[in-house]
């Protein structure tokens, strides 16, 4: 059974870019959060605590691009929901590839490095989530 498209009128791309930039600074925030927040007050290995971060940070940034960011968009929750998670995980295999490059330049910066990739991630995420994972049939 096909789940019936989302009735919500489409988002313009200023809108749509400008809750973007919002969930997803959100988000950003979550995973910087938590992944510091494991390195400084639990002792956890930079690497590791990118990981929980991210994965709390995905749930986070998912509801608001599906409700916020692409409202209006036709593709159905079962569509969407593992396209984004492909999407984000493909960026997220990016982010910490970068990210351990650059702790091993200066792991005392672990805070600033990952802010930069998270920042450097957030352009193609949104082309791929706009055209990809949130794309669903046009109306007929």
């Amino acid at each position: 059974m096909t789940q019936p498209p989302i009735n919500r009128p489409p988002t313009s791309n200023r809108r749509s870019a400008a809750w973007f930039v919002a969930v997803g600074c959100t988000a950003a925030a979550v995973h910087w959060s938590i992944a510091v927040g494991l390195v400084a007050q639990a002792g956890w290995p930079p690497l590791l605590a990118n990981v929980a971060g991210w994965l709390v940070a995905l749930g986070v940034s998912f509801g608001g691009h599906h409700g916020l960011s692409f409202a209006g968009h036709r593709a159905p929750l079962r569509q969407a929901a593992p396209r984004f998670a492909l999407v984000s995980g493909m960026g997220f295999l990016v982010n910490e590839l970068s990210y351990a490059l650059l702790l091993r330049l200066a792991p005392e910066h672990y805070g600033a490095w990952l802010a930069l990739v998270l920042v450097l991630m957030a352009g193609l995420t949104y082309l791929l989530a706009r055209h990809w994972a949130f794309a669903g049939k046009a109306a007929p």
